[in-house]
């Protein structure tokens, strides 16, 4: 039996080629996933390790309450000298790391790169670790040195200028050095070094640190120096060994990271997915072909155990082979995605290919188990044919399971599938992992469940979708439609694994339209303003000196400042933000649900507003008090007075007041400023003056008015929208190429009647017309069911979401598109089994057995 199998695979290489390579693309997108982030995680390992190589003892910010927007508070300069004043150090040195942008002579941003821009300050040795590959590092405060690959990037070089954008405005400085950090990548992030007395005051951060670095003094252990300075320490700064502090920070890269590698599984799940509907149908059909091969195995006194011993050993072989192959492919896999992740503005570090034990042995196993899972059914099935089936013209015995008991599974998975998702979206679930993983199940659950039921939807759904080629091409049109209802398991199967991957494109879709409504809502029912200042990446803070520029413009009625911090409740983290009282009922107008606008414009430094589910998850209301505790380690006491319901999350958890948020969390500059205008006063004349009045001094800071502030906002929505398409591009592919497989092994299956058809009068044309309007009508019942689907699991994954304002948005144009598209797809499909059909000669065909 072993020969037979190897010999069955190799007269039949182009399919057995085909579903290996179903296998390999899937099995590459999982150890492409794999190589990618350990690569970025050995960077930055390597990172931090050369960064802290000559600091033995670190002392940073607390990071408590550290939100996406707002970075750790410096902490004074006179910490420097206490440290200076422990036993055991033998030098310690003060530094500044800030974020800033580096922009060109317009003012407009250097790179278009979403990677971030630093500005530190220089520093001796042994704490500085940075390697001069030209010139010297910065000795004036007109003086800068610049990372190297920067300088590649944006073609400059000793003696060029290079200008800062920070909260003190625009600053030119002359490159005077070039540098890097060890021998890895910085993953396009960009680096400028000062002087510590201007790098503090470009950062306004004169009298204050970000960090210091400690040299033990000989035969001090370091672990000892740092509980010695921790001593004399307040509770705001963290004081740790140098190793410690490079471990944490590059945990700290890693954990934010964490999501990036699941999004990659998910997406290669998916295409393996879809793989094994192509590794089944492929299997069911050549067991169908074969009918007569292993009824004369069975004749010949072969066992059904050894029949099924042969295909299982076909299925290893495939799975073995595309495993094997998958790993070295998903190296080239993660050169791409990478490179793909280049084209979006993103830059990952790289310190050259990670390939891990595990990722190769991932790799090989799944592509065995998926393998072998989609060919276990078809391989039972191959035990149930008789000796008599080498005599006869028989059919391949149908499954035993198709009546009602196959029909009840399929209906349990549906719904179960459905409940489970439902409740780890919609339970009183702690950990966020175990919800996650209900979802995922239900959702893996609900797909089975409807591939199982979808062949009793074939018939109609065919009927539904041929009609309009029965009436325009008659019988052609027909013949296509009885074709995909003669075998309705096959079509489904086939019309299944176009179904998940436009599922998960359907969803996306309408999950991203509704994202976009509801922050376009949000804007269109809070903001009152006529002019937001926002900076021109989104999400950074501003300077508050832009509003005051602002403020100084003819027709400019009120500025009032929105900022965000964040700080830690029972454990967990929660978002802050902070308005002006006395100014923020005139630019934004709260959903309020217990409380005023009078509640917010007498709002006083102990008291604060809710958003109101979470304030009812934590059973707060108002009058009671709560203690937050701030990036300074300090408990900051609050007194609830109201609750709003906060549409798109624009407010976050809680609100206070600006003065509070600055003095008792850290937090130095707004994240956006809204303006009111005057009555009477012309927008588009006062918002091109404020935008040219900030240009100049504040270049990361943009003025937009409402609409415009929509339009931002959508097309950021839309990038991430099309990043996630081009990662289900793949799953697309192995879709349409199960749906060749199967045109072209049926019309290897149907030789006879293709010849019949021939010699009755059929042109090759109508040849060719008939194989592609099986194909549309195969890829549109996969795409109506997997549109059916996105939108189910879209509106489900909603509804926990309605509390915080989203608003599910059904983007009927977009789904139409995409239905069209699966047809032209399947027209795709459908081109080369489409001319090997014409081209089949007749009287070969007729006598074809």
């Amino acid at each position: 039996m072993t020969k037979v199998s190897f010999r069955g695979l190799m007269s039949r290489k182009l399919r057995t080629g085909v579903t290996a390579l179903a296998v390999l693309l899937g099995v590459a997108f999982i150890a492409g996933s794999y190589v990618l982030t350990d690569t970025i995680n050995k960077s930055f390992d390597e990172i931090f390790d050369v960064a802290y190589a000559g600091t033995d003892v670190a002392v940073s910010s607390s990071t408590t309450g550290q939100g996406d927007q707002a970075a750790p508070p410096p902490f004074p300069a006179r910490y420097l000298d206490s440290v200076r004043k422990v036993d055991g150090v033998e030098k310690a040195e003060g530094g500044i790391f800030s974020v800033v942008r580096f922009v060109d002579a317009k003012g407009d941003q250097l790179s278009s790169s979403f990677a971030p821009e630093f500005v530190s300050s220089t520093s001796t040795k042994p704490f500085d670790t940075l390697t001069y590959t030209k010139g010297h590092p910065p000795r004036t405060a007109s003086e800068t040195s610049l990372d190297e690959s920067t300088a590649d990037r944006e073609h400059l070089d000793i003696g060029s200028t290079l200008r800062i954008a920070s909260d003190a405005g625009v600053r030119s400085y002359k490159i005077v050095g070039l540098q890097r950090l060890g021998d890895t990548s910085s993953g396009g992030s960009s680096t400028a070094q000062l002087t510590l007395p201007e790098a503090q005051s470009l950062t306004d951060k004169v009298g204050q640190l970000d960090g210091i670095s400690v040299k033990a003094a000989p035969g001090v252990s370091t672990t000892l120096l740092a509980k010695r300075i921790d001593r004399v320490m307040p509770p705001r700064v963290i004081v740790e060994t140098g190793q410690q502090a490079a471990a944490r920070q590059s945990q700290d890269i890693k954990d934010q990271l964490k999501f990036f590698r699941i999004i990659l599984l998910v997406f290669g799940g998916v295409a393996l997915l879809v793989g094994s509907f192509l590794i089944f149908n492929t299997f069911s059909i050549t067991v169908a072909q074969r009918i007569r091969e292993l009824g004369m195995l069975r004749t010949l006194g072969a066992t059904r155990g050894q029949i099924l011993t042969g295909m299982i050993l076909e299925a290893t072989v495939i799975g073995a082979f595309g495993g094997l192959v998958g790993v070295p492919a998903g190296i080239g896999f993660a050169v791409g995605l990478n490179a793909m992740f280049r084209s979006f503005g993103i830059d990952l570090p790289n310190t050259g290919m990670v390939i891990e034990t595990r990722t190769i042995i991932v790799s090989i196993v799944i592509g065995l188990v998926v393998t072998l899972a989609a060919a276990l059914t078809p391989a039972l099935r191959a035990t149930r044919v008789s000796p008599m089936a080498a005599l006869l013209e028989a059919e391949l015995p149908e499954g035993r399971g198709r009546g009602r008991i196959f029909a009840a599974v399929a209906l349990l998975l549906t719904v179960g599938g459905l409940g489970m998702a439902a409740y780890g979206l919609l339970g009183s679930i702690s950990d966020s992992s175990a919800a996650a993983g209900l979802v995922g199940g239900g959702a893996v659950a609900t797909l089975f469940g409807v591939s199982m039921f979808s062949p009793r939807l074939v018939r109609p759904l065919a009927s539904f979708i041929g009609w309009p080629l029965e009436r325009l091409r008659g019988l052609t049109g027909r013949l296509a439609r009885e074709n995909a209802v003669r075998k309705p398991g096959r079509t489904a199967v086939t019309a299944g694994a176009l179904m998940i991957g436009l599922a998960v494109v359907v969803f996306v879709t309408v999950f991203a339209a509704g994202i976009s409504a509801s922050v376009g809502n949000a804007i269109d029912r809070n903001f009152q303003g006529d002019i937001v200042l926002q900076n021109t990446d989104g999400f950074s803070p501003i300077s508050s000196g832009a509003g005051r520029e602002a403020a100084q413009v003819q027709g400019v009625k009120t500025v009032s400042s929105l900022s965000f911090g964040g700080g830690v409740y029972k454990g967990s983290d929660v978002n802050i933000s902070a308005v002006d009282p006395a100014t923020v009922n005139d630019v934004l107008s709260l959903d309020w649900k217990k409380g005023s606008p009078s509640t917010i414009a007498s709002l006083s430094g102990g008291q604060t507003v809710l958003d109101d589910a979470w304030a009812k998850k934590h059973d707060l209301a108002p009058g009671d008090r709560m203690a937050v505790r701030t990036p300074f380690e300090k408990r900051q006491q609050l007194q609830v007075v109201g609750t709003v319901k906060d549409n798109a999350d624009l407010l976050g958890t809680m609100v206070v007041t600006q003065s509070l948020l600055h003095h008792s969390f850290g937090v130095r500059e707004p994240s956006m400023t809204f303006i009111k205008l005057a009555a009477g006063a012309n927008p588009a004349l006062v918002k091109d003056e404020i935008k040219q009045r900030i240009k100049s001094k504040f270049a990361t800071v943009d003025a937009l008015n409402q609409q415009e502030l929509k339009d931002n906002q959508e097309q950021q929505i839309q990038q991430l929208v099309s990043f996630f398409y081009v990662l289900l591009a793949l799953a697309i592919v192995i879709s349409l190429l199960g749906i060749v497989t199967t045109l072209a092994l049926s019309i290897h299956e149907r030789t006879r009647e293709l010849g019949m058809l021939r010699a009755v009068g059929m042109s090759r044309r109508q040849v060719r017309r008939l194989i592609r309007y099986e194909a549309v009508i195969t890829a549109l019942i996969g795409a109506i069911l997997g549109s059916i689907l996105g939108v189910i699991f879209a509106t489900l994954v909603s509804r926990p979401l309605a509390d915080e304002g989203f608003e599910l948005a059904y983007p009927v144009g977009t789904l139409i598109v995409l239905l069209i598209l699966a047809a032209l797809a399947g027209v795709l499909a459908a081109i080369v089994p489409a001319r090997r059909a014409a081209r089949l000669d007749v009287l070969q065909a007729l006598a074809y057995e």
